[in-house]
């Protein structure tokens, strides 16, 4: 009678199988990772040839004759604008600019106007008013600062008022010196500003608003595979009866968090942006701060999930096979949905399953509250009664999140005028 040999391999041979599976699954994101920093990196790259650039530019426009001999050493205030002003951003360029040139106006212009009526009047009286013009309009300025919406526009614009009036008022020189000493520095400072626009304007821009832009459309993909990742990996796990690691799938909801400082600072530049591309003026720049806002909530809420892969109590195989149904197909379902918004945003296109969407959604929350009826809950154990409910209210939570999103997209769409399919 003959015998089969059945090979059993041992832990090392499963281990490096396990292994060689989980390098297979990260290679999508590592390879999407190093494509990101690549990119990032030769955009820093280039931004440094364009300052190295624009000094030159203006270093050289400086030491033109009948330009040196019109400014003179106030040429250097050129230079100086260059390297206070120029940003990486051509928004952040722009704003500094023009934050830096109004400052300078005001400051200049009040305080001309404060030395000459202090040199009319004279003797102590012009100490007076000297110290009383420094600490009314030093004090304002710095009121004005402390206003949120100021602040995150003007701040810079505030800070050179402060200085350039502060210097022109105690400076000592009489008017006519003072307002030819203002003229040479603004000349200096427009010839800067001009150079660093047309360097950061032309020359390989870097839009705050396309970067928000796409960086808002990624964040839909990434929280859609985390999800797809989260339920494939839970129900596996159930299925196996022992609990895991958390995965690797929640990492981009915890850089997702961290994200709205980015956010913030990106939707004021692309504001101070001129006409480009797809975005015209007046963009709706704040529904972006908004929809990513809500999905840093959605974000969270997945995160919550992770405490389900490590709970002590975890119900048996059968008790799941009653929710199991539903709670994968709304999974799908919160998957498709985001990538349908995601991608509704990324190319500036009105949903055209908008209706379908809300529909789906509606459906989804009535089935899971099926799922989670009481007699479906009151037949298991009060541990696995909890552990589902559990569950089942972050499942739905996250139905309600994306529920919102749809709306804030649609609005979106409206605000900034996206196209329809039937314009492709």
């Amino acid at each position: 009678m003959g015998s089969t040999v059945i090979a059993i391999p041992d832990g090392e041979e499963v281990a490096i199988e396990e292994k060689k599976k989980f390098h297979c699954s990260l290679l999508p994101i590592l390879s999407f990772l190093k494509e990101t920093k690549t990119k990032h990196d030769m955009r820093r790259f280039t931004h440094c040839i364009k300052v190295g650039i624009t000094l030159v530019l203006v270093a050289f426009l400086s030491l033109l004759d009948p330009i040196y001999k019109q400014l003179g050493e106030n040429a250097m205030w050129a230079i100086m604008t260059v390297v206070v002003m120029f940003e990486f951003y051509a928004g952040a360029t722009l704003s500094k600019g023009l934050n830096r040139g109004i400052g300078t106006m005001l400051g200049g212009g009040l305080g001309c106007l404060a030395a000459t009526i202090a040199q009319e009047i004279g003797g102590i009286g012009n100490a007076i008013v000297i110290g009383t013009s420094v600490f009314i309009f030093s004090a304002a300025a710095t009121y004005s600062r402390s206003i949120p919406s100021i602040k995150r526009q003007y701040d810079y614009g505030a800070m050179i008022f402060i200085l350039t009036f502060n210097l022109v008022v105690v400076s000592g020189l009489h008017a006519d010196k003072v307002v030819h000493l203002a003229r040479e520095r603004l000349s200096t400072i427009l010839m800067g500003f001009v150079v660093c626009i047309f360097t950061s304007f032309l020359f390989f821009p870097v839009w705050a608003g396309d970067e928000l832009h796409d960086s808002l459309a990624t964040k839909f993909e990434e929280l859609a595979r985390s999800i797809e990742g989260f339920l494939e990996e839970y129900f596996k796990e159930i299925s196996k009866e022992n609990q895991c690691n958390p995965s690797f799938h929640f990492s981009c909801c915890k850089s997702l968090l961290h994200t709205k400082t980015k956010d913030e600072e990106l939707a004021k530049f692309a504001r101070w942006e001129p006409w480009h591309g797809k975005f015209g003026f007046s963009y709706p720049w704040n529904k972006y701060l908004q929809i990513g806002e809500v999905l840093r909530e959605l974000a969270t809420t997945i995160l919550s999930l992770k405490g389900c892969l490590q709970s002590p109590r975890q119900s048996s195989e059968t008790a799941w096979q009653s929710i199991k149904e539903p709670c994968e197909a709304a999974g799908k379902s919160l998957a498709w949905t985001l990538r349908e918004l995601g991608g509704s945003i990324k190319k500036m296109r009105r949903c055209q399953t908008g209706d379908l969407i809300v529909s789906k959604l509606k459906s989804m929350r009535v089935e899971l509250s099926m799922a989670m009826s009481p007699s479906t809950l009151g037949q298991l154990e009060n541990g696995e009664g909890l552990a589902i409910a559990n569950f089942m209210f972050s499942l739905m939570e996250m139905v309600e999140k994306v529920e919102e999103l749809a709306k804030e997209v649609e609005e979106l769409g409206e605000l900034a005028d996206f196209h329809s399919k039937q314009r492709l």
